[in-house]
């Protein structure tokens, strides 16, 4: 998916531990793609392996921001909520 008109890109690449980990936070983020996209930002996200990659397309600077601070937010959520299975209580 590509937002007509976009000019700006922004590429976050996140290396996880193991596969298992990163695979875990694709799944959380996945539903995402696409449901999140406006008219001004695009996303997608790719997984090789133990790397996550988002890419954040916008027709403006000002989009570029909003969509690379949500998708920080989501991974670091997904991350953050993925590491809370492994704690012991």
């Amino acid at each position: 998916m590509s937002t007509p008109g976009a000019p700006h890109r922004t590429v976050l690449t996140a290396e996880f531990d193991d596969v298992e980990r990163a695979r875990r936070v694709e799944r959380s983020v996945r539903p995402e793609v696409g449901a999140i996209d406006g008219d001004r930002t695009t996303a997608t996200l790719d997984r090789a392996d133990d790397v996550l990659t988002v890419t954040v397309r916008a027709s403006d600077l000002v989009a570029l921001r909003a969509g690379i601070n949500t998708w920080l937010t989501l991974l670091s959520v997904a991350e953050a909520a993925g590491g809370a299975e492994t704690q012991e209580y």
